[in-house]
């Protein structure tokens, strides 16, 4: 395990982040919706690599699917929180963890020294809610997994949409035209918590495709939370929880059906490793 005490924006954030989202009812939908799409693609022995795993959470339920996970944050706080909620479990050998900005992983440093050894023997990826949006440009990241994972590997990302239906209506009816299409705007500063903030893109479906080609082809587009609310708004969700309760169910089952995954507030993106252009 490598983890460096090397500052980042969301070490603040880390203590509080599953009370701020992965616990809270919304939080749960959202992340059991990801899971749902994506429960047949890793299998027992598999091995996978979890990019900007935070706290732990996605991490912690392949493990529980006999999954190997490499975990992977630019957080050592966050990964701290990780390891300490994975260790409490049996399936804790499963897990190994590296601090490692994603903007850098194919550097020719010490620290990445363990993942070029292991280069082409991991069965998928994950990068879960929003990791991916901290990344100016992600051809980089793609060309890096290219050579991580075996053809025919799954590569499931999730990533906050451009376009957010909910929103852009909320802050519309409160008059509030900048926050209704700050997601338009690339590069703003999105705080994290005790001061500290990191700037974040918001690239569509179509400009993912664009930036993972051709090493790796699109074979899925899910809307994760269309019918939802973005996270901010759980209080109004607690206040309607039948209503929201209804809405969750419903989400699930026109996640991959037009125009969702270009309206809702995060996109699960699903490619697959071509066999060919292999170094």
């Amino acid at each position: 395990m490598l983890i460096q005490e090397l500052p980042s924006p969301f070490d603040a954030a880390a203590a509080t982040y599953d009370a701020d989202f992965s616990y809270t009812r919304l939080g749960r939908w959202m992340r059991e919706a990801v899971w749902q799409q994506i429960e047949g693609f890793f299998q027992a022995g598999d091995r996978v690599l979890d990019l900007g795993c935070g706290t732990g959470e996605d991490a912690l339920w392949l493990a529980r699917r006999g999954v190997a996970v490499m975990a992977i944050d630019a957080s050592a706080a966050m990964l701290a929180v990780a390891r300490q909620k994975i260790m409490s479990e049996s399936i804790a050998g499963l897990v190994d963890y590296m601090q490692a900005d994603l903007s850098n992983l194919g550097e020719s440093t010490d620290l990445h020294e363990p993942m070029r050894a292991n280069q082409q023997c991991y069965d998928g990826a994950l990068a879960n809610f929003g990791a991916l949006n901290c990344l100016a440009d992600r051809q980089l990241l793609a060309r890096w997994l290219a050579g991580m994972v075996k053809p025919g590997g799954r590569v499931a990302l999730v990533l906050i949409g451009p376009i957010c239906a909910w929103e852009i209506g909320w802050h519309v009816l409160r008059g509030d035209m900048r926050r209704a299409f700050r997601r338009m705007r690339a590069g703003q500063a999105a705080h994290t918590g005790g001061g500290s903030a990191v700037q974040t893109w918001f690239p569509s479906p179509q400009q993912l495709c664009a930036e993972f080609a051709p090493d790796f082809r699109p074979s899925g587009l899910y809307a994760i939370g269309g019918l939802l609310p973005p996270p901010y708004l759980e209080p109004l969700v607690e206040r309607y929880l039948d209503l929201f309760g209804t809405l969750a169910l419903l989400d699930r089952h026109v996640a991959g059906s037009w125009p969702w995954p270009y309206v809702s507030d995060h996109y699960l993106a699903v490619f697959e490793r071509v066999a060919k252009n292999l170094d």
